[in-house]
């Protein structure tokens, strides 16, 4: 688990790559001991992208993004050391709650995954961007779509995944990789963050993130204030996580959209340091990992990348996944080590807070090159490829520029990591139904995602326009 904290705090090394590192070591293991060496890693390693995402603006994992909108406001207040314990207890409690759901409602969420489909899952993503569209752009919302739309273009560089084409590379033979979003996410919220300091655009260039103390019982306090969004947020994490390929990443900001969506007056405002955008996103990561293995565990379908390697170290420790496995005594150890691992992220997740406080107390110069490293190994860690750090300093000054146009940054991110998934779904469909797009709103899912959607949309103008009339 400690191994899980730092290798998810590092910029660039996601969970999915923990998981695959500790896995040669767990070979040597007992089958018992194996198991929780992998479970302690894939939880763990959620939780620590927070941690740079808090102090450094850089999400330590495509999960973090969404809680680094208002945990780096708060660090800048000189919070930072207690926005990450409420970080860290809820991420205990959403992992809790996910366990307690993964146990009692295994075999009913799995088989309500399977009926997804193609469009089924088309249009989830497409209620995932369009709720992290209308969170994070406020009341420029065609500012965020567009930004969006920006971030949907660049998903579609390199190959196209049904015909093996490529496509927008510009005869460049790295391109065909694609634009990997981990190194643009790097560059448009670490790496710009340098620029603006640089060039003096920043309004915080003056500011440096203050750990501060971890203040316990204020921290608890707030955690009461605001326990339904806790329980809210582990449901959604659950209920998306338990989807086989949505991730933690599409249940953090779901779980970010509907607690905006369902606070009536926020102060201040969400993106700005308000303590619900720091526990709405860190309880639905955990509860999202452990919903995962829903699908995993009861039918071998993995529910996310992690869960795909873990699959795979499975047969290793001749353990079947599947309906057998209940009946074999292993789902419930796997159910126990998942429940105490819950309890053990808040002693390795203080230690990683600790380390990263003192890097936090040096003089922001210091600080500024550090982001830089960071940012560089991110890049390069993710395929050991130097066009990745190209990448990563382009979307820096592309970040400078949209900042100085207020264009928001989060949907350009959500578009890249949500556009290959939209248009692979919707590619999918329309080739199973020989391209009749109204196939996706024959099931009762794909309807019940067409009703969510024009709430989203319809709510806010039906709201601005009561408050127009009031005035």
């Amino acid at each position: 688990m400690t191994f899980g904290i730092f290798v998810g705090s590092t910029p660039g090394l996601t969970a999915t790559m923990a998981v695959a590192l500790i896995i040669p070591f767990s070979f040597q293991l007992e089958k018992e001991a194996a198991l929780a060496m992998v479970i302690g890693v894939s939880f763990t390693a959620i939780f620590a992208g927070d941690i740079p995402a808090t102090f450094l603006r850089i999400p330590g994992t495509p999960a973090s993004a969404a809680a680094t909108l208002d945990a780096h406001h708060l660090a800048l207040k000189g919070k930072g050391k207690q926005t990450l314990l409420v970080n860290l207890l809820c991420s205990t409690l959403g992992g809790v709650l996910g366990v307690v759901m993964l146990i009692v409602l295994a075999p009913q969420l799995a088989a309500f995954a399977l009926e997804f489909g193609p469009f089924e899952y088309f249009w989830l993503c497409i209620t995932g961007l369009i709720l992290g569209v209308t969170v994070s752009s406020g009341r420029r919302p065609f500012v965020g779509l567009s930004a969006a739309g920006l971030g949907f273009a660049f998903s579609l560089v390199g190959v196209d995944p049904l015909t093996n084409q490529s496509r927008f590379v510009f005869n460049i033979g790295e391109l065909s990789e694609g634009l990997n979003f981990i190194p643009a996410m790097i560059g448009l919220f670490g790496m710009s963050e340098v620029l603006k300091t640089v060039v003096g655009d920043s309004a915080d260039r003056h500011k440096t993130p203050v750990p501060g103390p971890f203040r316990l019982r204020e921290s608890l306090s707030i955690i009461l204030r605001h326990f339904p969004t806790v329980v809210q947020s582990a449901i959604t994490g659950t209920a998306i996580g338990a989807l086989p390929g949505a991730g933690a990443d599409i249940a953090a900001w779901g779980a970010y959209g509907v607690s905006e969506k369902t606070t009536l007056k926020p102060n201040p405002p969400f993106g700005q340091g308000n303590w619900k955008g720091v526990i709405s996103p860190t309880g639905a990561n955990n509860s999202a990992v452990a919903a995962a293995w829903i699908p995993a565990l009861v039918f071998g379908v993995p529910g996310d990348a992690v869960t795909a390697i873990v699959l795979g170290a499975f047969l290793v420790y001749d353990i079947t996944p599947g309906p057998t496995l209940f009946e074999s005594g292993n789902a419930d150890f796997i159910f126990s080590i998942a429940l105490i691992t819950q309890v053990f992220l808040i002693p390795a997740g203080i230690l990683g807070i600790l380390f990263f406080s003192q890097i936090a107390k040096l003089p922001r110069g210091i600080i500024l090159t550090a982001v830089v490293i960071f940012s560089v190994v991110g890049a390069f860690a993710m395929n050991n490829s130097l066009t990745d750090v190209w990448v990563m300093f382009g979307f820096g000054i592309f970040g400078v520029l949209l900042e100085r146009q207020r264009v928001p940054l989060a949907p350009l991110i959500l578009g890249m990591i949500l556009g290959p998934k939209i248009e692979e779904y919707l590619r999918t469909g329309l080739i199973s139904y020989r391209g009749e797009f109204s196939a996706a709103f024959t099931s009762h899912i794909s309807r019940a995602f067409v009703i969510l959607l024009a709430g989203i949309v319809l709510f806010p103008l039906l709201r601005f326009l009561r408050k127009k009339r009031v005035n």
